[in-house]
């Protein structure tokens, strides 16, 4: 493979030592797979020709993605630092302890726990430790034992049975929750009791009043804000507050908005920090960095929240731990602000593009990176079929379903639209206005397409005119001029001929 002498060739003696070291591991990699090799470059080239506009993706640094490839991947290392179940974790501890240091530092909490697979594994762990603390070790102090390996089977059953059966209360997937937050189809609605909070069907918003009469009633253990499609902040001090009157535990998830906490755009009572006592989240998405999950709490369930390995998940991945390190201290950087900051600003600006252009939307427009466009109703074709028709035109987005949504969570009736990738892009307010004109010109002219029962689809389209063409020219245009990843640049990826 040519990589590297295609860059050198390009670059000379002004290469990037990132970007060198990133292809000189694809070159290493193809010795023995070069199909591997030649997919990862193929996704960089669609990628780099596509605007990237799912609100839960983003674009890491590649020093966050070389952490990542190295041989701390062999190193098992279950425990947490200082107190691990195998030897030779001397250099992982170092690395957990530094990871740690950093988003403590980066969201001021009492204590952070890095090893999460992602934000579904932090999600189950928080859950579980909660379980734990609240229910377990009352239960084991008053039978004045230590540890569940005392319990007789019976009582360990009847502890059993209380555990499964606690109630946990998240907003529901309708209104823009997750599905960790209690969807029947969960594991979280499985090992426990689930009820489900919605939006006001008017305001589209969440009633803090009308949520506190539910929660009185309902009295959850585990009380759970965050969303993953909802456009709006949330208040966190009335959460808690809220939270408060039944004695539930308040667990923020704040995967999606991350990014926007810790580059203080989401500050005071829109923090969740100050006032949640648990909070997940991913590493990726508006935190720009690599795939896996996280929690921080308060010093209250440090100590169960440490043991998620043997609670949920099994060996750390030391290398994800040591990428997370990294982009962590990256998001400590005061340049993170100003990008957070652009997110949002770019994201009012796409929603302000569609509502102008007579598109709908979820909560009439956005407050944090992400926009939900009621498609049917104003465009007659699914989400689904938008989402194909937009991703022909080199913008990929998912099909996302609105609040109450007739068409359900496979064709869906909307889409969500985000703006952390293209902001790490380097594109601006005015780029978003030409997007949002590139989607409503596009999806005018989609059509539903007829099956072969003679039915209109609800997956298929076509288009009229030659609109499909001049969308794809535009986007060619917005791509070329804020380039993906500008310091692999060489000539023989974009022209497709590298040697394999």
């Amino acid at each position: 493979m040519q990589l590297v002498q295609s860059y050198l060739a390009a670059h000379g003696e002004n290469y990037d030592p990132a970007a060198l070291a990133y292809l000189a591991s694809l070159e290493a990699i193809a010795t023995s797979s070069p199909e591997i090799v030649s997919s990862i470059l193929s996704e960089l080239e669609d990628q780099r020709r596509c605007l990237k506009m799912i609100a839960s993706e983003n674009y890491s640094s590649l020093p966050v993605q070389l952490a990542m490839g190295n041989l701390l991947t062999d190193k098992y290392s279950e425990g947490f630092s200082g107190r691990r179940f195998y030897a030779g974790c001397e250099n992982v501890d170092r690395i957990e302890t530094d990871a740690c240091a950093e988003l403590k530092k980066l969201f001021g909490a009492e204590h952070a726990y890095v090893q999460p697979h992602s934000g579904a594994d932090a999600n189950l762990i928080a859950f579980w430790a909660i379980l734990v603390h609240r229910i377990q070790d009352k239960e084991l102090e008053e039978h004045g034992l230590k540890s569940v390996d005392a319990l007789t089977s019976e009582q360990y059953e009847s502890l059993r049975q209380k555990l499964v059966n606690q109630k946990v209360m998240g907003l529901s997937l309708n209104s823009g929750g997750h599905l960790t937050h209690g969807y029947r189809h969960n594991v979280s609605a499985k090992m426990m009791q689930s009820v489900s909070y919605d939006i006001d069907p008017d305001t589209e918003t969440i009633d803090y009043r009308a949520l506190e009469q539910q929660v009185q009633k309902e009295k959850p253990l585990i009380l759970i804000a965050g969303y993953s499609s909802y456009p709006k902040k949330i208040n966190f001090a009335k959460m808690r507050a809220i939270a408060d009157t039944v004695g539930a535990t308040l667990l923020v998830d704040m995967a999606h908005f991350a990014g926007l906490v810790a580059g203080k755009v989401f500050t005071g009572e829109y923090d969740p920090v100050p006032y949640a006592h648990v909070v997940t989240s991913t590493t990726h998405k508006t935190l720009r960095g690599p795939r896996g999950g996280m929690i921080l709490c308060t010093n209250e369930y440090a100590a169960v929240i440490n043991k998620g390995c043997p609670l949920v998940i099994g060996g750390p991945l030391p290398h994800v731990m040591a990428a997370k390190a990294v982009a962590f201290k990256e998001a400590n950087l005061p340049s993170f602000k100003v990008y957070a900051a652009r997110v949002v600003e770019n994201a009012h600006a796409l929603a302000e593009g569609l509502k102008k252009r007579g598109v709908p939307l979820f909560g009439d427009g956005t407050e944090n990176h992400l926009v939900v466009a009621k498609i049917a109703s104003h465009f007659g074709i699914t989400g689904r079929q938008a989402e194909l028709a937009l991703r022909t035109a080199g913008i990929t987005v998912n099909r996302n379903a609105i609040p109450f949504d007739p068409e359900g969570p496979w064709y869906t009736s909307g889409i969500r639209l985000g703006t952390p990738a293209l902001t790490t892009r380097g594109m601006g307010t005015q780029e978003m206005e030409e997007i949002a004109d590139c989607i409503v010109t596009l999806l005018s002219s989609a059509k539903p397409q007829k099956g072969e029962d003679g039915k209109l689809s609800r997956a298929k389209v076509s288009f009229e005119g030659n609109v499909l063409e001049e969308v794809q020219a535009r986007v060619d245009t917005l791509t070329e001029a804020f380039p993906l990843y500008p310091e692999l640049e060489m000539s023989c990826v974009s022209e497709g001929n590298c040697v394999l």
